[in-house]
């Protein structure tokens, strides 16, 4: 990114805090483009450089939360990533304690090369999306993280029984599902994840502010005050 500002002290220390910290995802290669990524951080002299990113949220994003809440966290992230289901409990947690002060926006990246479950994973959430409306949509990427054992290990034959237990139309839900209209949408997300550096999930922005990898409770709250107290 060419429009890129040095943080004051507050976000300084939160971003150190991250780099300092073990952090946490699974990674992917095969389908990054050279070229076509910024850089999250770079260094100048003493200062550290994070650019802010412009991630727009559109109306036909899953939000959880706040649709006006100040602070917008984008996750990309892929339902057989052992590390996006440790980052999933994160958020919720982010939630509880910020309420009406955060949104939380889920996009598809799943991890193909990897996780060849994960693509039909997400259409299978969208399909629920579909069928039962925005909190149809987490109530089953909430489901999928809870009983997966992640790492391709979810049996796709779970996935309508998965609808029917939240009461879905089990039938509709399979047809969409077969269909396969939701390919391009999850290949669309993770094509624009790509075009904002995500190369690994979970691949998160704060206010458009990149975050990579599951990074604690702790850290994540650091950013989230700095740009509360803007």
């Amino acid at each position: 990114m060419d429009n890129k500002f040095a943080i004051p002290g507050a976000i300084l220390a939160g971003a150190l805090i991250i780099a300092g910290a073990v952090v946490y995802g699974d990674d992917i290669r095969e389908r990054m483009q050279p070229g076509n990524t910024p850089s999250v951080r770079e260094q100048r002299g003493d200062t550290l450089v994070v650019p802010t990113l412009d991630v727009a949220v559109a109306a036909s994003d899953h939000i959880r939360g706040n649709v006006n809440a100040q602070i917008t966290i984008v996750e990309y992230s892929d339902l057989e990533c052992t590390f996006c289901k440790r980052f999933h409990e994160t958020m919720n947690q982010v939630l509880a304690v910020y309420g009406d002060k955060v949104r939380w926006v889920y996009r598809h990246f799943p991890l193909d090369q990897i996780h060849t479950k994960a693509d039909k994973e997400a259409e299978a959430a969208e399909c629920a999306g579909e069928l039962g409306g925005n909190d149809a949509f987490w109530a089953y990427i909430d489901k999928i993280f809870e009983i997966t054992p992640s790492n391709n290990g979810l049996d796709l034959a779970l996935l309508p029984q998965i609808a029917q237990d939240m009461g879905l139309d089990k039938g509709k839900f399979e047809s969409c599902l077969s269909s396969g209209k939701y390919a391009e949408l999850v290949e669309a997300q993770f094509q624009e994840g790509m075009r904002l550096g995500v190369n690994g999930t979970p691949g998160s922005f704060i206010n458009g502010q990149p975050v990579r990898g599951a990074v604690p409770f702790e850290a994540l709250k650091g950013m989230i005050d700095d740009q509360l107290a803007k």
